[in-house]
């Protein structure tokens, strides 16, 4: 077996039926094996992975085991040479994974390869190649050096932006939404450690790949990454198991350090877990006196629709509903439909026919747009729904 693919699922059937469609285009004549490690779910992804995907090895818990947990258990069953940890949330093009073991196959010293992470607006996600958090990395980047000087060897290193995008490039930190590892390296260095339930663990993994001898890359192979679908960043849950990951691999790596040189970082720490939750609670509170609106229509957008006539129900649906502007272009009218978007002055989705776009050209399209306010978005026929990175509207 060449390469198993392993996806952490919790609540997010849509997204993990999309990234399961795309998968399929993309393991095309590769040797493989998907496992989907469903964390209790209560929104049907199993029944729905079942049946749109029997392919699929379904690995039921019964609790919300985490990230790490639910991953060795299918990792532990995995057969492959290489083991592909993927998000849910994501939209992975056709020469993606094929591109990624080629190059691994070719640098047999290799323990981890990510790849190109482009946010729904085509944009790059910095966090496609970081560094090891060391304590003085850990600072500029709590301290808001690094954003302010993001190209920086030394204060941007958190986020190895000096380093080009266009090529392969040996970097520190792989991420766990697209991580592909070999399996001599696990072999070597163990699986994902069980101390973190979510986050750290992606850091944790490369750290110990580094030490244990083996080189880990960027590449600039493509997919979509609709962040934080998998949790939610609004909730006091995020922001307790997010810190509490850091300081336990600060505690657990650095603690020799010496207390003069861990507690201002540790204390770091805590201030930025402070500030998330009054952040957060200001808010909530916020809402709560009804000084913002409901979340219960979707955001106010633009939609614009490309494909076949099956999605045209879709997208009249969001107008007749919710009175947002969609318009409908079939396919003999793409070009002009992305003119319009192109010239978009406010938010606006992007919604593409699968059946009448490859995901390869949905990720090359939207990455080529050059309109930060311009987003991706997929008409899902098994879900009838409409799937943007802020919202599923059925």
């Amino acid at each position: 077996m060449k390469l198993s693919v392993i996806i952490v699922s919790y609540n997010v059937a849509p997204f993990l039926l999309q990234c399961l469609d795309s998968l399929s285009a993309a393991l095309s004549g590769i040797e493989s094996e998907v496992y989907v490690v469903d964390n209790h779910s209560r929104d049907d992804s199993v029944v729905l992975v079942r049946k749109h995907h029997p392919e699929v090895v379904v690995v039921e818990n019964h609790h919300n085991l985490g990230f790490s947990k639910a991953n060795n258990i299918a990792i532990r069953q995995s057969k492959g040479e290489y083991v592909l940890l993927l998000n849910p949330d994501t939209i992975v093009a056709s020469d993606t994974i094929a591109a990624a073991m080629q190059f691994l196959d070719s640098h047999p010293h290799s323990g981890a390869a990510g790849v190109k992470m482009l946010n729904a607006n085509g944009t790059v996600a910095p966090e496609s190649r970081r560094g090891i958090p060391m304590p003085m990395t850990a600072f500029y980047k709590l301290s808001g050096l690094c954003g302010l000087f993001p190209n920086s060897r030394r204060f941007g290193r958190y986020y190895m932006g000096h380093l080009p995008w266009d090529s392969p490039q040996q970097i520190e930190i792989v991420s766990g939404a697209f991580c592909m590892i070999s399996r001599k390296a696990i072999d070597k260095v163990g699986m994902l450690d069980e101390d973190y339930f979510m986050y750290g663990e992606d850091i944790d993994l490369s750290y110990r790949l580094l030490k244990g001898g083996f080189t880990n890359w960027y590449l600039p192979c493509r997919i979509i990454h609709y962040k934080g679908e998998s949790t939610h960043k609004s909730s006091f849950r995020y922001v307790h198991v997010f810190y509490q990951a850091m300081l336990i691999f600060f505690r657990k790596h650095f603690s020799n350090l010496g207390i003069l040189v861990t507690l201002p970082i540790q204390a770091a720490i805590a201030v930025k877990a402070f500030a998330a939750l009054v952040s957060m609670l200001t808010e909530k509170m916020t809402k709560s006196l009804g000084f913002t609106t409901s979340n219960s229509s979707p955001v106010t957008a633009d939609y614009i629709c490309i494909g076949n006539e099956t999605m045209l129900s879709a997208c009249s649906n969001i107008t007749m509903k919710y009175g947002l502007k969609a318009s409908f272009y079939s396919m003999a009218q793409k070009e002009h439909a992305l003119t319009v978007a192109g010239e978009a002055s406010q938010r606006t989705f992007i919604v593409f026919d699968p059946h009448a776009f490859s995901f390869s050209a949905m990720i090359s399209i939207i990455g080529n747009m050059r309109n930060a306010l311009v987003g991706i978005g997929t008409y899902q026929a098994a879900t009838r729904s409409i799937i943007t990175h802020t919202e599923v509207i059925q």
